[in-house]
């Protein structure tokens, strides 16, 4: 994901072996070698801010789902808790008319036995 990105392998670093000359190291080669570390590091930066946001804005959504499911929980039980009364409403209304039909049914059977 980060290998066109970054120029430098921790092993290359590792296995780096600069030319000596008579007064040591190379400068040069040196400079250019410590220059590419430090390109790694500014680039190794810049991944680890855009991580950072990343990571921030998936916790903001990840909270803003958290919200939206209690909400939904909320009225999911708002809603059963609606169709149990209508339920109830509905048996008694229903018990209510079983009566008055019981009470047609049998009136008209004791008035008709007599």
């Amino acid at each position: 994901m980060f290998q066109n990105r970054i120029q430098l392998t921790p092993q290359e670093i590792l296995d780096k072996d600069f030319k000596v000359d008579v007064r040591g190291f190379n400068p040069k080669e040196v400079d250019q070698f410590l220059d590419a570390i430090i390109g790694d590091y500014e680039e190794f930066i810049k991944i680890i801010k855009e991580k950072d946001t990343e990571i921030s804005e998936l916790q903001e959504e990840i909270m803003s789902l958290k919200a939206e499911i209690r909400s939904l929980k909320t009225n999911i039980e708002i809603a059963k808790s609606g169709a149990t009364e209508r339920r109830e409403v509905t048996n008694l209304d229903i018990i209510k008319r079983l009566s008055q039909l019981e009470k047609i049914v049998y009136g008209d059977r004791e008035s008709n036995d007599n």
